[in-house]
């Protein structure tokens, strides 16, 4: 391993210098820092040109205003934008800030909603659910992302916005939108006709009781979690991921699950008192996410037992979903100052934060989520569909190998065979893609956050070559670059940990 990261890093570092060197000069071709001098009507306009040409060394070689460059970069020195005067780190910062958080929440909800339905996909082949899917990843992979915003800015956020002036669901919506998600799950599930009206039946029973709760309780305008709903939202986590990578015959994991969510309920209020009494920040939530993890799988430990690591994993997974929860209650709370402080109109089209909100960190984040909202919804719509076809074309593949025949043949479960030995492998292929995405991300989701007005790392690349500043052009370009290539590194070194076969120090 360690002779692989060193040949890696070895050739990173000269395939990035090589890089940033030929970028240098065709960034310099490209712009001209001297065009609105040359379109200048100004009496002392030939004084002005010789003067620019001075500040910013036009005169010397390219060759060589490439290595000055690049000598100060490694004092970490990485310029000044001419136009504006500020450092370019604090324009690389602030820029890369708020591209990480978009590629954060965009990439997680893609990856998890698209592998998952793409795997449930394959195992019901050539069914109507399949087909569905086939025909939305299809449609949403040929959609323009900049037309996909536009839309979600007019319904999605002004839209939910005049809704909140009187937010009433009419009972016949509430019907026919739990028919409708009934009618998914059913189709999802699958199984014999008995099984799917049973599926049928529950689902749409559930989605009634959730959207007849939100409108009875004026949910709308005073959103809560609350300890009994965590709890029931708790123990259908618990169930599910029990049901999926342990079996519900595995009472071990089962009551570790359960018992999770039993602690995580309890200590909702001493969490609320311990939240109004600390300054909180992003480090103490981070701690408090590592402690979920740590308790949730020590209480899977002390059930012990012949296989008590698949329920110590259980019990940490089920954790850090209440803690989840329990943070998004806490964000929720806030809600009412916040929806009167924004004039009724909590859903933001632009930017990245609300100019002079104030207010405390919970503020602060809900300010940050509402802002995420809809450019997070265009990438994810975008990526959702390749993400799909990935995993289903993968999961077809794996489930059609040999040792899926085997493993059948030797009797194990199908829920075995379909987790431990078909979605493990089906993972190989999306472990090169998905680092590769996230980086191209990272590099800014440029017509997304142009759409958005969002001041992201493609807003900033856009506007410096528009200003001709070679000096955030090439922060940038340094930055996409490194990640580029660690994310290559990344990927080999997942890829060997999924698959067992791939040796890195061979």
């Amino acid at each position: 391993m360690l002779n692989f990261l060193i040949r890696r890093i070895a050739a990173g570092i000269a395939t990035l210098f090589v890089a940033l060197f030929l970028m240098f000069l065709l960034v310099d071709r490209a712009i001209d820092p001297l065009q609105d001098l040359f379109e200048s009507t100004a009496p002392n306009k030939e004084q002005l040109i010789a003067q620019r040409i001075e500040d910013l060394n036009l005169d010397v070689n390219v060759v060589l205003r490439f290595f000055e460059w690049f000598g100060n970069l490694l004092t970490g020195d990485l310029g000044v934008a001419w136009r504006s005067g500020r450092p370019v780190s604090d324009i690389l910062v602030s820029a890369f800030g708020s591209t990480l958080q978009l590629v954060s929440a965009a990439t997680v909800l893609a990856v998890v909603l698209g592998v998952s339905v793409g795997i449930v996909s394959a195992l019901r082949q050539y069914t109507s659910f399949d087909y569905l899917i086939i025909f939305l990843s299809f449609l949403l992979y040929s959609l323009p992302s900049f037309w996909v915003a536009v839309l979600l800015k007019q319904w999605a956020a002004i839209g939910f916005n005049d809704f909140l002036r009187d937010p009433v669901i009419s009972w016949p919506a509430i019907i026919g939108v739990s028919l409708l998600v009934g009618l998914l799950w059913s189709l999802a599930i699958g199984g014999s006709a008995a099984r799917r009206a049973q599926v049928f039946g529950v689902a749409a029973a559930a989605n009634v009781a959730l959207l007849a709760y939100i409108q009875l309780t004026d949910w709308w305008a005073d959103p809560h979690i609350g300890p009994v709903l965590l709890a029931v939202l708790g123990a259908g986590t618990a169930f599910g991921v029990v049901a999926v990578f342990a079996g519900m015959h595995n009472r071990r994991a089962l009551w570790t699950a359960l018992t999770v969510v039993a602690l995580g309920t309890v200590l909702y209020f001493p969490l609320q008192q311990l939240f109004k009494s600390l300054d909180v920040s992003n480090l103490l939530i981070v701690g408090l996410a590592v402690v979920c993890l740590v308790v949730g799988y020590v209480v899977g430990r002390l059930f012990g037992g012949p296989d008590w690591r698949l329920s110590a994993r259980t019990g940490a997974a089920v954790a850090f979903v209440m803690g989840g929860l329990t943070f998004v209650d806490q964000v929720m709370q806030v809600w009412r100052p916040y929806f009167n402080a924004l004039n009724g109109r909590p859903i933001p089209t632009f930017g990245d934060s609300t100019p002079n909100l104030g207010g405390n960190y919970w503020v602060q984040v809900l300010d940050s989520a509402t802002h995420l909202v809809l450019p997070t919804a265009t990438l994810v719509l975008i990526a959702f569909a390749s993400y799909t076809r990935y995993s289903r074309s993968s999961m077809l593949e794996v489930m059609n190998q040999d040792y899926i025949r085997t493993a059948r043949a030797k009797g194990l479960p199908e829920r075995l065979v379909v987790v431990r030995h078909g979605f493990r492998n089906a993972l190989i292929p999306l472990a090169t893609v998905v680092p590769i995405d996230i980086i191209a991300l990272l590099g800014g989701a440029i017509i997304t956050e142009a759409v958005f007005a969002r001041p992201g790392m493609g807003q900033m690349f856009v506007r410096s070559l528009t200003d001709a500043e070679i000096e955030p052009v090439m922060a940038y370009l340094l930055v996409t670059a490194s990640l580029a290539i660690l994310a290559n590194i990344i990927a080999d070194i997942v890829y060997a940990t999924i698959d067992p076969r791939i040796r890195l120090d061979a």
